[in-house]
């Protein structure tokens, strides 16, 4: 068993000073794969002591050499690739030809663009060409505590870590204690590179504990956290206090609109989408508002495809869906999948239940609902498991209504091959991302939400403005 229990401060491997062990489960056999120790109040001051301490002159720095020491970080984990894929793959369950891939290149590809964005950045700049002499600066917030959830660990510790380094923030890690392995290996490839003692910190630990430590420590400057709306609220009242800026991407419940003019690959993209990860995903299209006119054939191929999908251990190759990350998500996914039999939502693929053949381990059945109304609880509450409803609309107007009645607003879908009308509905729904006929946004492109689903942009220019203030400064010699 991997024993990991130090953790990362000021530069060096330290021992826990109120550590208590906490075995890290595999959700495909339900044994535990390694012990790492969660800390507290304690280890938590010394982080944030040496955060404090390195934050001056690691601001002072310039950035070309901020990001010349990120490049040297990138070099490290394209090393580590398979270390991360393999602890990931473990941890939270995803298939290790999923973790090798996006679980793995999520990491890789937002450095990528942050390297990118941050050499094109103009950190010091004039206000315009008639007030050259009013300089936009640009500098870094201060001390952050970065707090990341389990479901795509290296995507989330990427999008913080890297662009808080480049705009000269110092930090300290809380990885989720669910998936901390792979965050001990990114730590790891950040003391290959060479930081500055200080800069990066790791401390393991749970949101009761450490989160709720960091969040409300007066020496942090910024929360930026992913997770659940619920506890998204929790630490906006936590840090109020302090008056931290607060960063929040949380949860979501998609709409993914198709119209009866849509490409044929439509249904099938939107399943196997929703299926992605196991359905752990904050931008699933776990909602699909089909248009009457091709409905019940699309009911009917939106079984098939999800009867289709194989589930299988994270540790096997190929292509097919791992477990959920722990029991208690597994006790929930399957009481939600009750709550929709219970309150008459049409049952068309999986159900309660393992799938056959598999007795151990948190597998779900990758699960399809048809006939359902936005106010049945499958509808409204963020599964976070392989569970699609699809939920029938006659006109363009009554597709907005549905999809803009949730509280959240994270991601939402459109499926149709007229032009005007996906512009349309682009502008109409009320979502921080809308993506279209299945067409991903573009490197670089920002990632967050509004109304519960958070608030605050990850990713490119927008991901390095989150970590910054901006002075202004007026009679600059120039």
């Amino acid at each position: 068993m991997i024993e990991k229990r130090q953790f990362y401060i000021n530069g060096a491997w330290v021992n826990p000073i109120e550590g208590r062990d906490h075995p890290v489960i595999d959700p495909s056999t339900e044994e535990a794969c390694a012990v790492i120790s969660l800390g507290g109040q304690a280890d938590v001051d010394a982080a944030v002591a040496a955060a404090k301490a390195a934050f001056p002159a690691w601001m002072a720095t310039a950035p070309e050499a901020r990001i010349a020491l990120v490049e040297k970080f990138l070099e490290a984990y394209q090393a580590r690739a398979e270390d991360i894929a393999q602890a990931v793959s473990s941890e939270m369950g995803a298939p290790i030809a999923l973790a090798r891939t996006a679980q793995v290149g999520a990491g890789m590809g937002h450095t990528k663009n942050f390297i990118r964005a941050a050499k094109a950045f103009e950190f010091n700049r004039p206000l315009s060409e008639q007030s050259p002499d009013t300089r936009i600066v640009y500098e870094a917030i201060g001390v952050c505590a970065l707090i990341t959830p389990w479901n795509w660990p290296l995507n989330q510790i990427s999008l913080k870590v890297i662009a808080a380094l480049i705009a000269g923030c110092t930090m300290i890690l809380k990885p989720s204690e669910e998936s901390p392995l792979d965050a001990l290996i990114f730590a790891e490839c950040i003391d290959a590179a060479g930081f500055p003692k200080g800069v990066f910190n790791l401390v393991n630990g749970d949101g009761v504990g450490v989160g709720t430590a960091l969040t409300t420590h007066e020496d942090v400057d910024m929360v930026s956290f992913t997770g659940s709306t619920r506890a998204g609220i929790a630490i906006s009242k936590a840090a109020a206090d302090s008056l931290k800026r607060v960063h929040l991407e949380l949860g979501g419940k998609g709409a993914n609109v198709i119209f009866d003019d849509a490409d044929d690959a439509a249904i099938k993209r939107g399943v196997l989408h929703m299926m992605n990860n196991s359905g752990q995903s904050c931008n699933a299209p776990s909602r699909m508002l089909v248009q009457k006119g091709i409905y019940d054939k699309s009911v009917e191929a939106a079984a098939e495809i999800a009867k289709s999908v194989t589930v299988g251990s994270a540790h096997e190759d190929g292509r097919h869906i791992g477990p959920v990350v722990n029991e208690s998500q597994f006790n929930k996914i399957q009481d939600l999948i009750q709550k929709g039999i219970d309150e008459g939502a049409k049952l068309v693929a999986g159900g309660t239940g393992r799938p056959d053949g598999l007795n151990r381990g948190f597998f779900v059945k990758p699960t399809v609902f048809a006939d359902v109304n936005n106010q049945m609880t499958i509808a409204r509450q963020e599964i976070f498991g392989p569970v699609l409803s699809i939920i029938p609309f006659d006109t363009e107007e009554e597709a907005v209504e549905i999809a803009n009645d949730t509280p959240y607003g994270l991601t939402n879908y459109v499926q149709t091959t007229d032009g005007d009308r996906a512009n349309r509905m682009s502008l109409k729904l009320r979502s921080g991302m809308v993506e279209m006929n299945g067409k991903p946004r573009g490197p670089g492109a920002p990632f967050g939400g509004m109304k519960a689903s958070g608030n605050g942009r990850e990713g490119g220019i927008w991901g390095l403005e989150d970590f910054m203030e901006v002075k202004a400064i007026s009679g600059w010699t120039l």
